[in-house]
């Protein structure tokens, strides 16, 4: 997206509803989709942005270590809200990389291997495949110093228009919204190439 002013776009936005942002980004552009992991908290950026758009692309990419939970909490959404998921999955089945490399911890050199192989890659492969010029995400402020430096729109490293609706809301609020749309959350959700929960997973640094 291009000749966009973004300081001024965040400040327009910075008091209007997830809602509002979401109909205000879908309307410069057609060609857009939310990405998720299915974690805590992802139900409200799934649910916000298919109520505007229920055929909007969803890409899901799975590492393959997702917990019992976090696949029934999937299926689940996915059939409640008829998402139209797009599943990318590593080129490498997990038992051949744990014959190979394991699940190495993030000091050993092989880490990085390993987060090419169960998260990157799949992620880059969608977006190469699917080429978005607006890409919503659950990203809040308070997360992370690097999500702590971007607002509710920003640039990716590749030029696509970054829009997190709840960027601004605490937990407390986003437990509100499940609540009034009767929403399910799931917590027992497990990144194999985080030690940290605050750690940067490189989707969007």
């Amino acid at each position: 997206m291009k000749n966009l002013d973004i300081a001024q776009i965040n400040k327009d936005l910075k008091d209007k509803s997830p809602a509002e942002i979401i109909a205000w980004a879908l309307s410069i552009t057609k060609n857009a989709l939310v990405t998720t992991n299915f974690r805590p908290y992802e139900v409200a950026i799934l649910h916000a942005t298919t109520q505007v758009n229920p055929n909007l692309k969803v890409i899901w990419c799975d590492t393959g270590y997702n917990t019992p939970q976090t696949y029934k909490h999937a299926n689940l959404l996915i059939d409640t809200l008829k998402l139209n998921v797009h599943l990318y999955v590593p080129q490498q089945t997990a038992a051949h990389r744990d014959a190979t490399i394991g699940m190495p911890q993030i000091e050993d050199p092989l880490h990085k291997v390993f987060t090419e192989q169960v998260k990157l890659e799949p992620f880059n492969r969608a977006m190469a495949e699917h080429k978005p010029e607006v890409w919503f995400t659950n990203l809040r402020s308070g997360q992370t110093a690097f999500r702590n430096s971007i607002d509710i729109v920003s640039v990716s490293k590749d030029g696509v228009l970054k829009v997190s609706p709840f960027y601004h809301w605490s937990d407390e609020q986003l437990d509100e919204y499940l609540k009034e749309n009767q929403l399910p959350n799931e917590f027992k959700y497990f990144d194999p190439t985080k030690v940290l929960e605050n750690r940067e997973c490189g989707l969007h640094s």
